[in-house]
């Protein structure tokens, strides 16, 4: 997704490697140079979402399963190593690049010991970029499952499937319908944005109607339902919708 300067996000095309789709969280308040490395990236067939500042990463980051984060240091409302922090908090496992021009000896020992996983100072060769995220994406805890919980509500965001805790049998959920379990699970009782959810959901190009999301989480309330799970999903009017747990 670009932020415009009105900071409404709108969502960038859907590209693939290999045949999975590979999701990269852009931070940089640069724009020449986002839409530079976005391009490049483009072509590389990643997909890629730019965040200017750090709130809005943090907004993203919440709403979307990323695979790679890129990261610059000198952020307009945080610093680069502070969010690094707060990421961390989030997902301990998702390979981060720091993309700075911070170039003393150091800056990189702080980056790489605040969390870091690589750290590539600017001017840089994009091929030089690509091949450093290859080389992240490659080592083995960028593959390993993750299990997200709510209640009594287990998903599996690799093999994407979702279970009632103690059942092997996986929940009845299609793929966009699993898409929005994850998003309502990932924000941990937090409001999840209508319009985050939207241009997570739907590529450029798909048919949109007005109640699309309206209609998934209709589905995916209705299954969870049905299957006895603890969780409900709320409707948070003029805003978007939220998860709770009989355990809250």
């Amino acid at each position: 997704m670009i932020r415009e300067p009105g900071g409404r996000a709108q969502y960038v095309d859907s590209c693939k490697t290999k045949g999975k789709p590979v999701r990269i969280l852009l931070i940089e308040d640069h724009a020449r140079l986002a839409g530079f490395i976005r391009k490049g990236l483009k072509a590389a067939q990643f997909d890629v979402d730019l965040a200017a500042k750090g709130s809005d990463a943090l907004e993203d980051f919440e709403c979307v399963r990323y695979d790679v984060v890129i990261l610059d240091l000198g952020l307009p409302d945080i610093d680069g190593l502070e969010l690094l922090n707060q990421l961390r908090a989030k997902d301990k496992a998702i390979p981060v690049l720091i993309l700075t021009s911070r170039v003393q000896l150091a800056d990189k020992i702080g980056g790489l010991n605040a969390g870091a996983d690589d750290y590539l100072t600017k001017p840089f060769a994009m091929e030089e970029l690509i091949a450093r995220l290859h080389a992240l994406l490659r080592r083995p805890y960028a593959t390993l499952g993750k299990t997200l919980r709510a209640g009594n509500i287990e998903l599996d965001v690799v093999a994407r499937e979702a279970h009632l805790e103690g059942c092997d049998r996986p929940l009845p959920f299609s793929r966009r319908e699993l898409s929005v379990l994850e998003q309502l699970m990932r924000r941990g009782g937090k409001v999840a944005p209508k319009h985050l959810m939207e241009q997570s959901l739907y590529g450029a190009g798909e048919d949109l109607s007005s109640n699309s999301v309206e209609v998934l989480v209709h589905r995916v309330r209705k299954k969870l339902t049905d299957s006895g799970a603890n969780a409900t999903i709320h409707t948070v009017r003029g805003i978007g919708y939220l998860m709770t747990t009989d355990e809250e």
